[in-house]
């Protein structure tokens, strides 16, 4: 009993589909195995605490910037905390702010958690004018409970964009 094709044609078709198909799948899996190390996943503060984010791995951190907390140093690096009213992160920084940088505002940060729990920053945006807010910011403070009312609209506007 014959599994084979009794055709020469058909089975040339399927000598080529079964070289093709391995060298498909390993080529898939290299992309895939290559893009998993570039995703960058947003977390507020309480979110990477309780998905315990290794050290290393490239996130986004963003939430609220701390009332008192910016510190300039002398090397050029600030220091500043990071919070969503339930958790709060020390972010360290090195390199120029964006202008609407302040305290009381909305922040995303990329960058990666050092070893000693401190988030170490690569890029820190900042919200552009009053009536936006990054979309996961928004959708971090809406479900720690803390976004604030008089803001939903902000948040709507923001959303859209």
């Amino acid at each position: 009993m014959n599994i084979l094709p009794k055709s020469r044609k058909a089975r040339r078709r399927l000598a080529v589909v079964a070289l093709a198909a391995p060298i498909l799948a390993g080529a898939a899996g290299l992309t895939l195995y290559a893009m998993g190390n570039t995703v960058s996943l947003f977390y507020s503060p309480s979110q990477a605490h309780a998905a315990r984010v290794p050290a290393g791995r490239p996130i986004q951190l963003g939430g609220l910037v701390a009332k008192g907390s910016v510190v300039k140093l002398s090397d050029g690096s600030v220091d500043f905390v990071v919070m969503d009213h339930a958790a709060e992160d020390k972010v360290v920084y090195r390199g120029d702010l964006p202008d609407l940088f302040r305290e009381g505002q909305g922040v995303v940060t990329k960058g990666a958690y050092r070893a000693d729990g401190v988030f170490q920053a690569s890029e820190v945006l900042a919200k552009h004018d009053e009536k936006y807010m990054p979309r996961e910011v928004t959708r971090a403070l809406k479900a720690s409970g803390e976004w604030r009312g008089g803001e939903a609209q902000a948040g709507a506007a923001g959303a859209g964009s």
